[in-house]
């Protein structure tokens, strides 16, 4: 029997049901966070910009705590995950229950007497968190130890950068909805194309409560469908140790990380960019609307994200099939030029904002999702097998701790809480944030330089385990003439065969 060739390059191939359960499943987690993300900070600061500092303290606490909440639940639900080896049943019932906690947003008060401030701040906090256990429980744990499980490094590239556009089309459809309910009312035209902002304690209450009513509808639709489409891999290796709390924290051990440091190299590397992104991506909406004054956003938007999706999805066939390292630093290059572009923004003309944006932001949302799609693939190759659930709480400490924490910070110190947020027209994000943001993705490129060094001896060993493993599993046929053992015989039915065809036994009776 000739040997498999540890360079061959073609992809194992997934089936429907399981691209169906990536799609899915991954556009209906990143809609609950894209509301998590922007539109439950946005809300925050829509209550408190009238109210001096509070506007951007609310927004500080949210993302904070947050992060904390989803870091510390992924710890432990990939522990959890990993010692009872499903996966299935923590999307199913945790993505219902993620969508009751989105419409609970909907019983904050809009109108409120300033004595009710902190009151307001702390369940604004408090069901965030709540949420996001839920979420980073079904979703950042179990789903992302679900999608590790059915890959390999023959498909992984293509299937994690795909997953990386699901957040931005995730956007368009809750901007989308968005628009429709709670930005409803939200501005009045007072002269031929002059609009004022409207504070939302004088728009119709109702909007906003549907808004987020409708957006929990989304998870809870994903818990029903993934009970009846999704299954669990074949194979998963259960974490048969007792003690729990002590594997918990297993990829949080020195002799872990010291044995697997190139895994820890490349979150550094994601946590960076991530650092980058959270520098800017809280006041998102508020710098398109406010500072860019472009008000009717959402097909410039749409045309972003589809030509974006489209160079991300092309990208994402050659990883698998090139290999990645190609790609890294010409998609870091066109990160830090083009955040340094959209600062230079605010010495251009009013009238170039629009194109910039349409042109800019589709090059480098392709890059943006290709590069990051890249890199947590390359983490999945590096994890070692029986312990996917385990790090997924390493990797929300690298792509969503620190990044929240120490972006918002880097924000702030930037000039965000400058602002007079008395006064709504000057509540405006600085364009100085797509600076800072260019400044921290170009001191990627450090860590970066290791990832590429190691990205030829990665793909040989896996593609070497891979062969090894189909070696193991498709044992060569016998000669003609020879005979095959009674033990090697009764293994054959197994391997390959429709479980519905009638097989022999070796002693020669029928097994249907």
């Amino acid at each position: 029997m000739a040997e498999k060739s540890v360079s061959a390059t073609s992809s194992t191939p997934l089936g429907r049901r399981i691209w169906f359960s990536a799609i899915f499943f991954g556009l209906i987690g990143q809609i609950a966070w894209v509301v998590e993300n922007m539109f439950f900070a946005k809300f925050g600061q829509d209550l408190f910009d009238t109210r001096g500092h509070l506007y951007f303290t609310v927004t500080t606490l949210m993302v904070i705590l947050s992060a904390v909440t989803a870091t510390v639940t992924t710890i432990f639900a990939g522990g959890l995950i990993d010692k009872t080896g499903k996966r299935k049943p923590f999307i199913t019932f945790g993505y219902l229950i993620w969508g009751v906690t989105i419409m609970l947003f909907a019983a904050i008060p809009i109108d409120f007497s300033d004595d009710r401030s902190w009151g307001i701040i702390a369940a604004l906090v408090v069901l965030d968190c709540v949420m996001t256990f839920f979420g980073s429980t079904a979703n950042d744990a179990a789903f992302n130890t679900w999608v590790a499980d059915v890959t390999d490094v023959t498909n992984r590239g293509k299937v994690n950068t795909i997953l990386s556009v699901m957040p931005v089309i995730a956007t368009v459809l809750v901007f989308g909805i968005g628009m429709a309910t709670y930005d409803n009312g939200a501005t009045v035209e007072v002269a031929e194309g002059v609009f004022q902002k409207v504070s939302i304690a004088d728009r119709d209450p109702l909007n906003i409560k549907l808004f987020f009513i409708i957006m929990g509808v989304f998870p809870m639709i994903g818990g029903l469908v993934s009970a009846f489409v999704m299954k669990d891999a074949p194979g998963i290796v259960k974490n048969s140790n007792p003690e729990y709390l002590k594997e918990t924290f297993y990829g949080f051990r020195p002799s872990v990380v010291k044995a697997n440091k190139m895994m820890y190299v490349t979150l550094g590397t994601v946590c960076l960019l991530g650092i980058a992104q959270q520098v800017f991506m809280s006041y998102l909406i508020n710098f398109i609307e406010k500072t860019l004054g472009i008000r009717d956003y959402i097909l410039p938007l749409a045309a972003i994200i589809v030509v974006g999706a489209v160079i991300t999805g092309v990208l994402g066939i050659f990883f698998d099939k090139l290999g990645r390292k190609k790609f890294y630093f010409p998609l870091l290059a066109i990160l830090v030029v083009g955040a340094i572009v959209v600062y230079c923004m605010k010495f251009m003309d009013p009238a170039a904002y629009l194109p910039i944006l349409i042109v800019g932001g589709a090059i480098l949302l392709g890059a943006i999702l290709s590069l990051s799609g890249a890199l947590t693939a390359s983490f999945q190759d590096y994890i070692p097998k029986g312990a996917e659930g385990r790090f997924q709480g390493v990797r929300m400490c690298f792509t969503v701790l620190i990044p929240m924490a120490l972006g918002i910070g880097i924000a702030q110190a930037v000039g965000i809480n400058s602002l007079d947020a008395k006064d709504p027209g000057q509540v405006s994000p600085p364009f100085e944030l797509f600076l800072a943001a260019a400044i921290i993705v170009a001191i990627a490129a450090i860590p970066l330089i290791w990832v590429v060094k190691d990205s030829d001896r990665l793909r040989s060993s896996l593609m070497e385990r891979k062969v090894a493993e189909e070696s193991a599993a498709s044992p060569a046929p016998a000669e003609i003439g020879e005979a095959i053992p009674a033990d090697e015989a009764a293994l054959l039915p197994a391997i390959g065969n429709d479980p519905d065809e009638k097989t022999i036994a070796p002693d020669g009776t029928d097994t249907e």
